[in-house]
C-alpha cells in the first residue's frame, strides 16, 4: 500500500455544469481508470482534501460516498481511504497499439533500460555500491544550512578541484579548477560551447560516421556540421582542411573515436591543433571513455598537446561511474573562463551538491582511481569473452573489428544484410543493438552493428544471445 500523495485531481471549474462533489468523483475514476492510481493507492482523507480544495467537508464526502458505493474505494479505518485493491485495472488504450517499426528503432537514443549489448553502459554489476552508499551516509550527516542553498553553477569548488588534480596526473591536462565547470552531461556541455563560442551559420567538423546526437544538436542551434571522413587513423583533417578551411570549430574523438574506435594519429593530432591556431577556431576534444584502453596504456589527451589554448576538453561520470548520475565537466582554455561564466549564469542552474560532493569525496579518497583501474581489467576480459562467444556462433556471418579500446563491438555484416532492419529485428526480440549507418551523415556505409560488451558476463552468455541473433539473420 502506498503513502497518500497529493490529490491527483485537476483543478475544479466553478463555471462547470456539473457540481463541484460530481467533478471530484469523475476525476478520481478516471485517475484509476487510466491507471494513474492503482489498486490499493492511499488516496487523501476528506479532511486533507478539504483544506487543500477549500470545499466543505460535506462536498467531499458526498463525492467519496459515491466512489464507494460504486467499487471504487474503500475505508479501512484509521489506515486511511484506499483505491479497491481487487478493482481489476483498465489498460490504456495506448498500451493496445502495436509500436511500428520506426518506433522500435527509435526507442533509445540511449534507453532507460539494461537490455543484451546496451550501449552507453558501463558494467553496473561491478560498480562499488556499498562504498557509494558509505560515502552518500557521511555526506548527508554532514550537511550544513550552507550546504543547502542553490548550488553553485559552475559546479562544486571541492569537485573542479579533484577533476583538475584527476586530469593532470591521468590525462596530462595542465589546468586549474577555475578552468573545469561541472555540467549535466556531454549535451549539455556541447550546448554550452555552442553557446559561449559560435554562432548562428558556423561551420564545425564532425567526423563522420560520428555520435548522432552531436550533429542533430547543432543542428537545432542553426550550426551548420560539415562531414570529415575518418579513417584507421582518424578524423583525415586535411579533408577537412580542404572543405572547410573557415570553420570556426572541429568535434573530434581522438582517444577512441566514436564508433570506429581507431586513436587519431600524433601527425593528425599536430595538424589539427596547428589548424586551429593559424585559424583562430576551437578544437572540441570529446574523451568520453579514454580511460579504456587494453592494448597499451591510455592515451594522452589532445589537450595536453594545447600550447596556444584551442582545446575545450569534455569529459563524462556516465561511462566510468553510472549514467543516472547525469554529470560532466568541460575544461576551457583560460582566456574563456569569464566568457563560460557568463554563460553559465544565463543558461544554468548548477547541479544537485550533494550527488557532486559524493563524486568528490569518491576521487579524493582513491576510489575512483582504482575502479577505473579495475573496470580496465574486467572489460578486457568481457571484451575477449563477447568477441569469442559471438565468433563462435556467427563467425560465418560477421567480421568483428580489432579494436585497441573503448567499451563496444563492431560487427561487420556479411553478405547483403542491412544492419537497420537487424536492429529492429533484436529490438523487437529484447536485444540491444545500433546500426552503424544511422551514424553515417548520409546513411550508407557497410552494414555493421554496434553491441556493447561491458555487461556480458561470460563467453558462454555471449554464446546464447549470438544464437538468438543467429535465428533472426
Amino acid at each position: 500500500m502506498t503513502v497518500a500523495k497529493t490529490s491527483p485531481i485537476s483543478p475544479l471549474d466553478p463555471m462547470a455544469a456539473a457540481p463541484f462533489y460530481r467533478q471530484i468523483y469523475d476525476r478520481f475514476r478516471n485517475a484509476i481508470a487510466s491507471g494513474l492510481l492503482k489498486p490499493g493507492d492511499r488516496i487523501p482523507s476528506a479532511r486533507a482534501l478539504t483544506q487543500e480544495l477549500g470545499l466543505a467537508r460535506g462536498t467531499i464526502e458526498a463525492a467519496y460516498s459515491l466512489l464507494a458505493a460504486e467499487g471504487y474505494i474503500v475505508a479501512r479505518g484509521q489506515a486511511g481511504t484506499i483505491v479497491t485493491p481487487t478493482l481489476e485495472p483498465r489498460a490504456p488504450v495506448a498500451s493496445a497499439l502495436p509500436r511500428t517499426t520506426a518506433e522500435i528503432a527509435e526507442a533509445g537514443f540511449r534507453p532507460d533500460s539494461i537490455l543484451p549489448f546496451q550501449m552507453g553502459l558501463p558494467a553496473l554489476d561491478a560498480f562499488p555500491r556499498k562504498i557509494w552508499a558509505r560515502l552518500g551516509a557521511r555526506c548527508v550527516r554532514s550537511m550544513q544550512p550552507s550546504d543547502m542553498i542553490h548550488p553553485s553553477v559552475y559546479g562544486l569548488r571541492a569537485l573542479r578541484t579533484e577533476i583538475a588534480a584527476y586530469l593532470q596526473v591521468s590525462r596530462g591536462i595542465d589546468c586549474s579548477p577555475s578552468q573545469v565547470f561541472v555540467t549535466s552531461g556531454y549535451r549539455h556541455t556541447l550546448e554550452l560551447i555552442t553557446l559561449a563560442l559560435l554562432k548562428t551559420g558556423d561551420r564545425v567538423w564532425l567526423e563522420d560516421p560520428g555520435y548522432p546526437p552531436s550533429r542533430e544538436l547543432l543542428g537545432k542551434m542553426n550550426v551548420t556540421a560539415v562531414p570529415v571522413r575518418v579513417d584507421g587513423e582518424g578524423m583525415v583533417v586535411a579533408e577537412g582542411i580542404r572543405s572547410a578551411p573557415r570553420a570556426r570549430a572541429a568535434l573530434v574523438t581522438p582517444a577512441h573515436q566514436s564508433p570506429l574506435s581507431v586513436s587519431l594519429s600524433l601527425p593528425r593530432r599536430l595538424m589539427l591543433l596547428d589548424w586551429a591556431t593559424r585559424n583562430n577556431a576551437w578544437i572540441i576534444e570529446d574523451d568520453y571513455d579514454g580511460e579504456y584502453r587494453y592494448v597499451s596504456r591510455p592515451l594522452p589527451a589532445l589537450k595536453s598537446l594545447d600550447r596556444d589554448g584551442r582545446v575545450l576538453y569534455a569529459g563524462t561520470f556516465s561511462k566510468v561511474l553510472f549514467p543516472s548520475i547525469r554529470l560532466a565537466y568541460l575544461v576551457v582554455p583560460n582566456t574563456q573562463v569569464e566568457r563560460f561564466e557568463q554563460i553559465m549564469h544565463t543558461f544554468v542552474g548548477g547541479s544537485p551538491e550533494l550527488t557532486q560532493a559524493i563524486v568528490s569525496a569518491f576521487i579524493k579518497e582513491g576510489h575512483f582511481a582504482r575502479h577505473i583501474q579495475r573496470m580496465r581489467k574486467l572489460y578486457a576480459e568481457r571484451r575477449a569473452a563477447t568477441v569469442a562467444g559471438l565468433e563462435s556462433v556467427l563467425g560465418k556471418h560477421i567480421r568483428i573489428d580489432a579494436q585497441p579500446g573503448g567499451m563496444h563491438l563492431i560487427l561487420r555484416l556479411q553478405g547483403r544484410r542491412s544492419d537497420r532492419r537487424l536492429v529492429v529485428r533484436m529490438r523487437e526480440q529484447g536485444l540491444y543493438a545500433e546500426a552503424l549507418t544511422d551514424w553515417t551523415m548520409d546513411g550508407e556505409g557497410a552494414s555493421s552493428l554496434l553491441l556493447s560488451f561491458t555487461n556480458i558476463d561470460s563467453q558462454g552468455t555471449a554464446e546464447k544471445l549470438g544464437k538468438r541473433i543467429l535465428k533472426l539473420l
